[in-house]
């Protein structure tokens, strides 16, 4: 038997981002439960708002009868915040953050970022499903591909720019779409958005960002080019929507995200938050299922667990963008991919954080290009990978084994949250290498490359 109390409130008013709004129906229906609306009753609830959610969401989602009127500043002078212990001992972590140019891998920063992150947010970010087995053998794998160096070859000059999906970058990287930024940073990711552009990298952009889909296209530089990853909505009006407003404001690309119908279960993001935000409105039995299970699933419920194959004519009939299915883990879902008329895949486990035990994408990626060339069906089809990528030489095995280009998602986090902009842009710096085909092996008909690392 699951018994519910809830504590019933008659009036409760919260300010966001200087503007107060009467909460009070609302307050049921929280996806994220009662106790953080009810913590911040009366109060200035910006910070903990805005990690978690655009700044538009309340005027999309709510009506606008909700919006009581602006408060005035001169009222908040006079509330002092005290530091609390975790916000001390942050500060003191980043007065002793190792300069920008001590950086010198990508791990380097996730040290950093480690030490200088709130626990929740550390918890969010660095979360696998399960015993994390597949997040960890993400990078593992590509412990166990090697290289076939080849000498007295003229390497003084060579062109790491290539075309993704037919925009140009600067070499075969993108940063992937990846959720909650301003977990990370007070800009959330319009750092990264700054960065890929400075760069010359491509952004996908998430559906699940802290800031609004608008924010990040506005903060682009000029020519550069963004994708956009797709959560489908069970309201398909929703979806529509985001995917023409996309098209209409430049984006190159539209992948859908097909790996998580139901956000797995990532048990170091749930410990976090049912230990900072226990939901005392709510008794339960063992059966009973709470929704402070971490801030994954407190954005996601929206998700259309009904998404399959015969949904992808809807999409092609709605928008000219190159559609690409996101989270395939194996070759015979690339295959229906081709076969669907889509224009290319993602090889992903959802960075180890949706099933453990689903297989990397670098381990797969030669089956995927084999059977795709044996079916006939690998001209004008792109395929991508992401998950583990640490070092150049991970990119370089990737696109030796006939991927487009890679996607990094935790790297670039870990950077942005300790050192912003800059943090980001030197991540990208240190992932770049130069390469170059030179010759076909006609006994593997599989491409032998030169690297040069920069």
């Amino acid at each position: 038997m699951c018994v519910y109390m809830y504590i019933y409130v008659d009036d409760l008013w919260v300010i966001l981002h200087g503007k107060v709004y009467d909460l009070t129906y609302f307050l049921p229906e929280h996806p994220g439960g009662q106790k953080i609306i009810l913590k911040y009753a009366g109060k200035d609830a910006t910070s903990a708002f805005e990690p978690i959610h655009p700044i538009d969401i309340i005027t999309r989602l709510l009506p606008a009868e909700v919006c009581m009127g602006s408060i005035d500043p001169a009222a908040l002078k006079g509330a002092t915040k005290e530091e609390s212990e975790e916000d001390k001992l942050i500060r003191i972590a980043r007065e002793k953050m190792p300069r920008l140019e001590e950086m010198y891998n990508s791990f380097d920063f996730e040290s950093v970022a480690k030490r200088v992150m709130k626990p929740d947010a550390w918890a969010y970010y660095s979360s696998g499903a399960d015993d994390e087995i597949s997040m960890r053998e993400n990078h593992n794998a590509f412990h166990r591909i090697w290289l076939r160096p080849r000498v007295m070859v003229d390497v003084k000059h060579v062109d790491m720019s290539t075309t993704m999906l037919g925009c140009p970058a600067s070499f075969p990287l993108y940063i992937t779409a990846t959720a909650l930024g301003k977990l990370g940073h007070p800009e959330g990711e319009k750092v990264l958005t700054r960065a890929a552009g400075k760069t010359g990298i491509i952004q996908m952009i998430p559906t699940l960002a802290s800031c609004s889909f608008d924010e990040m296209v506005d903060a682009r530089l000029d020519k550069q080019n963004q994708w956009l990853q797709l959560y489908v909505n069970e309201d398909r009006n929703i979806t529509k929507h985001l995917v023409q407003h996309a098209e209409a404001r430049g984006i190159k690309g539209l992948f859908i995200t097909a790996d998580a119908p139901q956000l797995g279960r990532r048990e170091k993001d749930m410990r976090q938050k049912y230990a900072n935000e226990a939901p005392d409105e709510i008794t339960r039995s063992e059966m009973s299922m709470t929704r402070n299970e971490g801030a994954a699933r407190a954005i996601s419920t929206f998700i259309d667990p009904a998404l399959n194959w015969s949904d992808i004519p809807w999409f092609q009939s709605i928008t000219k963008m190159p559609i690409l299915i996101k989270g395939v883990q194996c070759a015979e879902d690339a295959v229906l991919a081709a076969k669907y008329g889509c224009q290319g895949v993602v090889l992903s486990n959802h960075g180890g954080r949706q099933l453990d035990f689903a297989p990397s994408s670098i381990e797969i990626l030669a089956e995927v290009m084999e059977t795709l060339k044996r079916e006939g069906l690998d001209k004008n089809f792109e395929v991508y990978i992401d998950g583990g990528i640490r070092r150049g030489s991970d990119i370089f095995k990737a696109i030796a084994l006939g991927a487009k280009g890679v996607g990094i998602g935790r790297p670039a986090l870990f950077a942005m949250s300790s050192y912003g902009d800059a943090g980001v842009e030197r991540l990208i710096s240190l992932f770049q290498v130069k390469y170059i085909v030179l010759q076909t092996n006609k006994h593997t008909n599989k491409y032998i490359h030169y690297l040069c690392i920069e």
